[in-house]
């Protein structure tokens, strides 16, 4: 995603709306947005704009789409709108450029590594002062200070501005969110310091004030890095996307344009290995095409005049001429993106659980705080008192270990998951995972191995046998590999032709021999539906029938059985033809299955499971299965997968061992009851802590330790979880 500038007076955003129909379409880069609560706060924000159809905003890419009708100069109503509410805002723009996330993760790096320094060079400044209590004089303790405050005060204001700006931000737009009280703990302990020691009252808080952004930002940053890569599913998509398009001019001639200015009607030419630039159907040419995106499936599917072709298909034969039927936004495509989109939005409003205790969290911290002032003021407390004890209220209770808690586990979580071969990519993914209750398998490539394998090769001759591989050694075709592959390494054919969409031909040991399909060999179709074939005819010789077939991954029936201990239920949904999947689905006792199914489908079906009240895991491998993994309660990606349902996934399979799914849903489980644990611990300290800050029993140094405590108590318990 690249948001541009849009404080430019060059950028005029009503340039960027697209006309959809009777309606208009403004897609448009949103920074700030971090939970569900933002979420609300935008939609509703601009759903009260005039003519306003519809609002909906993808959390994980940061993209607001906006439909509307009228005048397209309302695109500078909403920004603006946008930037009242405090998410500045810019036309969106899907590239390959850097992902806005992982500026923001440099940003508290280095923000983390200042408050680092500071906090350790200013607590062995703190510890001379304790160590020296009653020895050292009033003007040496004075000095240290004042030698604090110099290291503290410009770590505060560099370290501290991603709670500042967030804070302030979130006050402009008339609401509070966890970092206005953070912001104000820390503004008022340093301010308060200053003051102390200025009117040489031997007490500052300086230690206190980076020590507490120390630990803030390493929440934070926890948070940050497991989101880090949410949303490339979106840009990957956009990247499979042919840009150029070979379309014919009215002088017959053909030129090179961009695929976006491709429309209905237009004739184009796909050369071989080129993608297919725009849904079309074909009206010259025959051959095969790699049609995994559509089905999942990695058998190739033959085309020929009259067929109809998807975007995003890749040509494997001879070029092929199509007549486009739609334009490149409104191809399959980018629909499939649009799914993606769609599902990842409503899986970011899953409200986490730190979302959830900040609600009620914040409005609790400034209401202690409000009423330790005032009761100290009634009760005949100076200002210089009753201010000390509001900022130790306010240190004490800061969101510290509430803010650690959930960061704190999902990174030993996490840690322990990819040791097992699992990669967590989204920040509350174990805690959806930990919750779902069934779980939906793709065939190919997920259950299977995701390769045609030769099952019939003990009833085939040596030289049958080594007469296709000498052909098939010279062919990228996926029957050719599996040849090839049971053969191994030996000689080739002279005379190698490649037909299109028929087979291979060549000479091996001065016989002619002949490799492909059925059809080209002018041979009777088989009725076997569940296996691929392939013939092979050695001169005059009667044909011989080679038999493919995807096989079941060795761990499938154990990683079914598994998750059935844990209490999920299987289901298989497959866009392959129905002979193969019912197979699978009957070896490994999977009652519930569907087959030839479009990414539609399988969306249609999750969602169905939602409305039913189950929050349904999918596990898939294919560009098809990229909108079901996006629109899915929790998913999970093979680490052999295509790059965009691995961007799509929460989790990814490194080792592609199904029984590591189980495992990663055992340790979700009992990372969610870690979390729980430490929200009680927070709850517990609280109980005990603000008692003492609100009569003045502590002072905001005492404040930040015990804070301090609390947090490496939340970090401990998270450790445990490396021993389950």
């Amino acid at each position: 995603m690249a948001p541009l500038d849009a404080a430019s007076p060059s950028l005029d955003p009503a340039a960027f709306v697209r006309a959809t129909g009777a309606e208009k379409r403004l897609d448009l880069a949103v920074q700030n947005a971090r939970c569900a609560a933002c979420i609300a706060r935008i939609e509703d924000g601009v759903r009260k704009l005039p003519t306003i159809k519809s609002v909906r905003l993808n959390l994980s890419t940061g993209r607001l789409a906006v439909s509307f009708t009228g005048d397209d100069a309302l695109a500078v109503s909403i920004i603006q709108t946008l930037d009242r509410l405090g998410y500045p805002a810019a036309p969106y723009t899907p590239d390959t450029g850097e992902d806005p996330r992982s500026k923001e993760e440099k940003r508290l790096v280095r923000a983390l590594a200042v408050a680092g320094f500071a906090s350790a060079n200013v607590m062995l400044l703190s510890i001379s002062v304790w160590a020296g209590e009653g020895e050292m004089d009033i003007a040496t303790k004075t000095m240290m200070h004042w030698l604090s405050g110099l290291i503290a005060l410009p770590a505060v204001a560099y370290s501290g501005w991603p709670f500042f700006e967030s804070g302030w931000k979130s006050l402009k737009a008339r609401a509070v969110n966890m970092d206005v009280p953070i912001s104000l703990a820390v503004i008022l302990a340093c301010v308060l310091s200053i003051y102390e020691t200025a009117m040489g009252h031997g007490a500052a808080y300086f230690d206190a004030a980076v020590m507490l952004l120390f630990f803030l930002l390493i929440g934070r940053f926890l948070d940050v890095r497991l989101r880090a890569r949410a949303g490339q599913a979106a840009r990957d998509l956009a990247a499979l996307q042919a840009t150029i398009a070979h379309r014919f001019e009215g002088d017959g001639s053909v030129k090179a344009v961009p695929a976006t200015d491709i429309e209905p009607g237009d004739k184009l030419v796909v050369p071989t290995g080129e993608r297919i630039p725009v849904d079309g159907r074909i009206v010259a040419g025959e051959g095969e095409v790699d049609a995994s995106l559509v089905t999942g499936e990695t058998q190739p599917l033959r085309v020929e005049p009259g067929a109809q072709a998807w975007s995003g298909m890749v040509n494997l034969g001879g070029p092929l001429t199509l007549t486009a039927t739609a334009a490149s936004q409104d191809s399959l495509l980018a629909e499939i993106a649009r799914l993606v989109e769609a599902g990842e939005q409503s899986r970011s409003r899953y409200v986490r659980y730190a979302d959830r205790a900040a609600r009620a969290y914040v409005p609790a911290v400034f209401a202690m705080a409000g009423v330790t002032l005032v009761g100290w003021l009634a009760f005949g407390g100076t200002i210089h008192d009753s201010l000390m004890n509001a900022i130790a209220v306010l240190i004490i209770t800061c969101p510290c270990a509430m803010a650690l808690v959930v960061p704190a586990v999902q990174v030993v979580a996490t840690g322990r998951l990819f040791k097992d071969g699992v990669l967590v990519k989204s920040g509350d993914a174990l805690e959806r995972l930990a919750t779902a209750d069934t779980v939906i398998f793709d065939k190919t490539g997920t259950l299977t191995e995701g390769r045609a394998r030769l099952i019939n090769a003990d009833t085939l001759s040596p030289d049958a046998l080594e007469a296709a591989a000498q052909l098939s050694r010279l062919s990228r075709h996926p029957l050719s590999r599996a040849v090839a592959d049971t053969a191994g390494d030996g000689p080739v054919a002279a005379d190698f032709q490649d037909v299109a969409g028929g087979g291979l031909m060549g000479r091996v040991d001065g016989r002619r021999v002949k490799f492909g399909s059925a059809r080209w060999l002018n041979l009777p179709d088989t009725e076997d539906d569940a296996a691929q074939e392939a013939w092979l005819v050695i001169d005059d010789a009667d044909p011989i029938r080679f038999v493919f077939a995807d096989t079941l991954r060795s761990d499938a029936t154990t990683a079914v059985t598994e998750l059935a201990d844990l209490g999920l239920e299987a289901e298989l949904l497959s866009g392959d033809r129905e002979a193969p999947v019912a197979a699978a689905a009957h070896a490994l006792g999977i009652p519930h299955w569907q087959s030839e199914l479009k990414p539609q489908d399988k969306i249609a079906r999750i969602d169905a499971l939602k409305d039913e009240g189950a929050s349904p895991l999918m596990v898939g491998d294919g560009v098809n299965d990229a909108p079901a993994l996006a629109a899915a309660h929790v998913s999970v990606s093979m680490g052999s997968a295509a790059e965009i349902s691995r961007s799509a996934a929460d989790l990814v399979i490194q080792g592609d061992k199904l029984t590591a799914l189980a495992r990663a849903i055992d340790v979700a489980r009992k990372a969610k009851g870690r979390v729980m644990e430490n929200f009680a611990l927070a709850n517990i300290y609280n109980l005990i802590a603000v008692p003492l800050a609100v009569f003045g029993l502590v002072t905001p140094l005492v404040a930040a330790i015990c804070m301090s405590a609390s947090s490496i108590v939340v970090m401990l318990n998270a450790l445990r979880l490396t021993r389950a």
